[in-house]
């Protein structure tokens, strides 16, 4: 087992900040119900020496168990960033103790960051906006009632 599987299989042990935060100021989605890979990530944010930072993140994942271990780690190492400063960070930032994605994993540190955008980007929690499932996991009911299927080549 490789030094990255090790640490991904201990991140997935004891994930940290794993769940949905109802007094979020944003929330981010991203992903798509039809591959299966879906994430989503609440930020609170505090005041601190004037100014605004990153105070709590949480994160609710649907998709591979890679995406799940950097959502984890990025929710942990995003505590006291400004909004400019989590934003620049890149896949590989957010993968924390991870270190280094594996080329066929790097799509996974990339739905952290975009769910993370999404989350910055997105108009305050007070403010209008289009409902959202309640849950991921409403998401990913089809909304046809039916069930894809998809050939695989």
């Amino acid at each position: 087992m490789s030094d990255f599987e090790e640490r991904a299989r201990e991140a997935l042990a004891q994930p940290k900040n794993v769940g949905e935060m109802n007094d979020a100021d944003r929330v981010g989605t991203v992903g798509s119900p039809d591959c299966g890979d879906m994430l989503r990530m609440w930020l609170k944010f505090e005041e601190k020496d004037g100014k605004k930072v990153i105070d709590r993140a949480s994160f609710q994942a649907f998709g591979c168990q890679t995406a799940i271990a950097v959502a984890s780690m990025a929710t942990e190492l995003l505590k006291g960033k400004t909004p400019d400063e989590a934003r620049a960070l890149k896949p590989d930032d957010l993968s924390g103790d991870l270190g280094a994605l594996p080329p066929m994993k790097i799509h996974c540190g990339q739905l952290v960051e975009q769910a993370l955008k999404s989350a910055l980007d997105g108009p305050d929690q007070d403010q209008a906006v289009e409902p959202v499932a309640d849950t991921l996991a409403a998401q990913l009911k089809p909304k046809s009632g039916g069930i894809k299927i998809v050939p695989l080549d």
